[in-house]
């Protein structure tokens, strides 16, 4: 970006010395005229529009520049988009293969606890329906306070 800074303020600075050189032809030929006694309208004319010209060949090579560069800042920010695109694509995928790693992990062992709490209730049947009433006793309190 400071490349770009860099060379549109040399295109500016370009063009603005071609401006004061054209103005410092026209006063140059303005007072060669003036000594030699020629026609003062006609060559401040010529040196007026030569000046114009300067200038407008100095706009133009400014603006060609500034279309350049915008066209590359805009290459640049498309190639950047699709950058973030795939890393984004990337993340995503990533974040669905954690998800569903996780989902398997969490699924076989509360699969494996409840076949444990299964054979433990089928081993102690009398204590496990004592647990069971404790603990119901104990929600019901606390959902009556």
């Amino acid at each position: 970006m400071a490349d770009m800074k860099d060379k549109a303020k040399g295109a500016i600075d370009t063009g603005a010395d071609r401006a004061k050189q054209g103005v410092d032809r026209a006063a140059d030929n303005f007072q060669g005229a003036r000594n030699t006694g020629g026609n003062l309208v006609d060559t401040a004319k010529d040196t007026a529009q030569s000046a114009v010209n300067a200038v407008s060949d100095a706009a133009h090579n400014v603006r060609d520049r500034a279309a350049d560069y915008a066209h590359q800042a805009r290459e640049k920010a498309e190639e950047w988009a699709g950058d973030v695109s795939h890393v984004a694509h990337d993340a995503g995928h990533r974040v669905r293969e954690f998800a569903g790693e996780a989902y398997d992990y969490t699924a076989d062992h509360m699969k494996d606890f409840g076949q444990e709490l299964t054979g433990m209730v089928r081993r102690y049947p009398i204590p496990a329906l004592l647990v069971g009433f404790g603990i119901g006793m104990l929600i019901g309190r606390a959902a009556r306070a």
